[in-house]
């Protein structure tokens, strides 16, 4: 679905968590919701049935949702919240399908630009993913966890979801050293 991306301060960190939020949005016009997170009883209470976890999208609403970190009172984080607030006013496409099995598909932001803007900062090493780099992960089964990172394989790996993405090698804080998806890792400037 495409739309002017707008971003309503009042939305801050994921706010809008309660049946009556995701129903004030939907019969303002908006094409879609993104938030930090949600309960399962405000989704359930939106939609009007729980949801499968295995695949999502072709629920009978009005308006797509697209969740970032999880379920509960987690917060948006907040290069998350910066990134779409840079964006704001722009031509975006939303897909909220998920699929966690077997042909993995993920929700999705895309916005397009016409041109960079001048006040864009070129990309910092501190703000690239390298050895070294402290990092957190956020995602199941070692969300939450600190560790710094140890390699960075340049091939595809299979995941426990049969995808094959691009991986870490990370040494938690606890000594462990785990694999995570690249893309389950967030920096932490120091």
């Amino acid at each position: 679905m495409d739309c002017k991306l707008h971003i309503d301060p009042a939305l801050r960190a994921g706010q809008a968590r309660t049946r009556d939020a995701f129903a004030t949005m939907a019969s303002s016009g908006a094409a879609g919701l993104v938030v930090g997170a949600v309960t399962d009883e405000a989704l359930r209470d939106y939609i009007g049935y729980d949801i499968g976890v295995a695949i999502t999208g072709q629920e009978d609403i009005s308006m797509t949702l697209i969740i970032t970190e999880g379920f509960g009172e987690l917060p948006m984080a907040q290069r998350t919240w910066e990134l779409l607030v840079s964006l704001q006013g722009q031509l975006a496409s939303i897909n909220g399908a998920t699929q966690i099995r077997a042909g993995v598909v993920r929700p999705e932001i895309i916005v397009t630009r016409e041109q960079p803007r001048a006040s864009e900062p070129e990309i910092s090493p501190a703000q690239m993913l390298l050895v070294g780099g402290r990092v957190r992960v956020i995602r199941e089964p070692h969300f939450g966890a600190l560790g710094r990172v140890t390699a960075l394989p340049p091939e595809l790996t299979e995941i426990e979801t049969e995808s094959h993405v691009r991986i870490a090698r990370v040494r938690l804080d606890n000594g462990d050293e785990v694999r995570v998806p690249r893309a389950n890792l967030e920096l932490i400037q120091e």
